[in-house]
């Protein structure tokens, strides 16, 4: 078997919704890190990329139609090389990673560029089709940026409440105080804001032609526990909620990309490894409790890197929601200060299929800087899943 490693990783600015990116097509936004991916591989033929693997979750509007594809031509790769499109909802561009690596690792392919794309401003209404012509009343709209739509009428109504709600039966289950949530939303907003104005990011993000947007829109520096406390819960009322707007992860746009490789890569693209694709997880639990999934899947990804979690040096964790990044990193009993350094969703934002792409990146990035050797990237996913990637710092 052959090792598959991490090459380089970019992306756009993380938009807020209805923000600097809303008018910016996710074709658009894909095609961009995937030409800024090429430009930082100047000795990589395009027509030598084995194949484009991208994330999307809504895939109901101008992402329609295998993104990936679109994003490649757009782009202006060859049209020889192929490309798919994956949907793992909030992990699709993980996945990309994962399915990506696996190709690499069995001898399918030395290069590939992998990530993913979510425009949540421009995610359309969709109208269901009639049961029967003519019918004397109403269609409702259904809309695509978030969230269960068009529910099949068999599943079970305690599997399809709200992302919101299911944080809260977590938070409940896990005993995750509101107090606990907001001084965690809050370290976000200031880890983001010191690794932007420190420089980490600078190489990592790529401005979007014509959009005034040279950070992720959504970081409040001036952010503090004590004021996200004063905001009222989103999902439950006052005297039993405690996810607010300001410990969720925001809605955003966004696209990211990674180029992935082979040892042999280093040859075709004049470009050194930064990390080892080491370990790969996923897993299932009840979608309710979906913000949990990511345990058992960083667990499975370490095993099978053949470590343990006492010899990780930095966790990338998807911040969809406060309550439940805290019960993950509570299960894995990491120490907290390793646990997104450079800031995380809560803060950045989270545009569904870019997610894991970020996180990615991140972490390679993060432990090329420290010096430290093993790092883990998690997320959790709608209905009930997580997916999680162990690298190995090589840089």
């Amino acid at each position: 078997m052959a090792d598959a490693f991490v090459y380089d990783a970019v992306r756009t600015p993380f938009g807020r919704y209805a923000g600097a990116l809303a008018g910016a097509r996710p074709d658009d936004l894909g095609a961009l890190v995937v030409r800024e991916t090429l430009r930082r591989a100047p000795e990589l033929d395009p027509g030598r990329i084995d194949e484009i693997i991208f994330g999307c979750a809504n895939q109901a509007g101008e992402d329609n139609r295998n993104v990936g594809r679109m994003v490649g031509l757009l782009a202006g790769v060859p049209t020889t090389v192929p490309a798919t499109t994956l949907n793992r909802l909030c992990g699709s561009s993980l996945d990309a990673a994962i399915v990506g690596s696996r190709q690499i690792e069995v001898g399918e392919a030395d290069v590939l560029i992998i990530g993913g794309v979510e425009s949540m401003s421009r995610a359309p209404w969709v109208l269901p089709k009639t049961e029967r012509a003519y019918p004397a009343g109403g269609l409702e709209l259904a809309s695509t940026t978030l969230g269960w739509r068009l529910v099949n009428k068999l599943m079970p109504p305690e599997w399809t409440v709200s992302l919101g709600e299911a944080t809260e039966q977590l938070r409940e289950r896990s005993g995750i105080t509101r107090e606990r949530q907001d001084k965690f939303a809050a370290r976000s907003h200031r880890l983001a804001e010191a690794a932007w104005s420190s420089g980490f990011y600078a190489d990592q993000v790529v401005a979007v032609p014509g959009v005034a947007l040279e950070r992720d829109e959504c970081i409040r520096p001036e952010t503090t526990a004590e004021r996200l406390a004063g905001l009222k819960p989103s999902f439950r009322p006052a005297d039993t909620g405690t996810v607010t707007a300001g410990n969720s992860s925001p809605l955003n746009d966004g696209a990211s990309a990674a180029l992935i490789g082979s040892e042999r890569a280093a040859e075709l693209t004049g470009l050194a490894p930064i990390a080892r694709i080491a370990g790969r997880g996923a897993a299932g639990i009840d979608p309710q409790f979906f913000g949990f999934a990511p345990v058992e899947a960083a667990n499975q990804a370490l095993a099978r890197a053949g470590i343990a979690w006492p010899d990780i040096d930095a966790v990338e964790l998807n911040e969809a929601f406060a309550a439940q990044s805290l019960a993950c990193t509570d299960a894995w009993g990491v120490d907290p200060e390793i646990v997104n350094p450079h800031g995380g969703a809560l803060a950045i934002g989270h545009p569904l299929g870019a997610s894991g792409g970020r996180i990615l990146g991140t972490l390679a990035r993060s432990l090329q800087a420290s010096g430290g050797r093993w790092g883990v990237a998690a997320v959790c996913i709608g209905v009930g899943q997580g997916l999680a990637v162990v690298l190995e710092n090589v840089g």
